[in-house]
């Protein structure tokens, strides 16, 4: 018969030095206020522009993430007031504008041999077409978390000592000035591979994006009940930057990009 150990003997044992930077990552974000959103997103015509380009010459496969990072980009070049970030608790709160659009992307990875979540940030979205878009994401998942130069800074986090790791993670999360190419300027975050329809994420970013799956639903179209693929797109918001009606202007902004593809 096997013996049962109680709990209490049961020895702990360090956090794997992997999970370092989420550790900083969830302290950090305490500071911020976030309300969450919904919507359905007709994805009909992003599928066939998808299939288009992976039967085409040149053959890109575009991911789903792809599509809302570039439509993402450019809703909040309109909205400067959702594109900016806050530091500071209620005593002297300051507020930064960006003049660009960075998105970052979390990534499920491995890195040695622990699964683990790193973000890649994406610069200039305002500007960046679908292509350039792919390519970046196509880089960095076919590159090696250990030695690609896109996780060094990751890296040498995970060698420091704790004390350490986390200053330097707090100094660089809490800079406006660096904040943006760290975290980005929102963030999309997505567990759409999985049987996942929606879920919220606070991505370090006065916005972040959550992509569900696309399941075959029933839809109305010109009074008619039809089929079509739809996908859950989430909204976490930073109340201290944004109120509701302006996240509600962005979600429904990029649902409509996305429709209208």
């Amino acid at each position: 018969m096997t013996e049962v150990r109680s709990t209490e003997e049961l020895p702990g044992r360090p956090l794997p030095r992997e999970r370092h930077h989420t550790l900083f990552f969830l302290e950090v974000i305490r500071d911020f206020s976030p309300v969450f959103l919904d919507t359905e997103v007709d994805m009909g015509r992003v599928l066939a522009h998808r299939a288009a380009a992976a039967a085409g010459p040149e053959a890109v496969h575009y991911a789903r993430t792809a599509y809302v990072l570039h439509a993402a980009g450019r809703v909040l070049a309109r909205h400067p007031d959702a594109n900016a970030a806050v530091q500071g608790g209620l005593l002297r709160p300051r507020i930064a504008h960006y003049p660009f659009v960075n998105g970052k992307l979390a990534l499920d990875r491995t890195l040695n041999g622990r699964r683990v979540v790193l973000g890649t940030v994406l610069p200039g979205l305002q500007d960046s077409g679908l292509p350039e878009i792919q390519a970046h994401l196509d880089r960095v998942r076919s590159s090696d978390p250990a030695t690609s130069a896109e996780f060094d800074g990751v890296r040498k986090l995970h060698g420091l000592p704790w004390s350490e790791g986390r200053r330097r993670f707090r100094h660089a999360a809490r800079s406006l000035a660096l904040r943006p190419h760290l975290t980005g300027t929102f963030s999309v975050t997505s567990l759409g591979h999985r049987a996942v329809d929606s879920f919220h994420s606070v991505g370090g970013t006065t916005t972040t994006f959550g992509v569900g799956r696309i399941v075959d639903r029933p839809v109305v179209r010109d009074g008619e009940i039809t089929v079509a693929p739809v996908m859950r797109l989430s909204l976490t918001f930073d109340h201290r930057a944004i109120d509701g009606a302006e996240a509600a202007d962005v979600l429904t902004e990029v649902k409509e990009a996305l429709e209208g593809l």
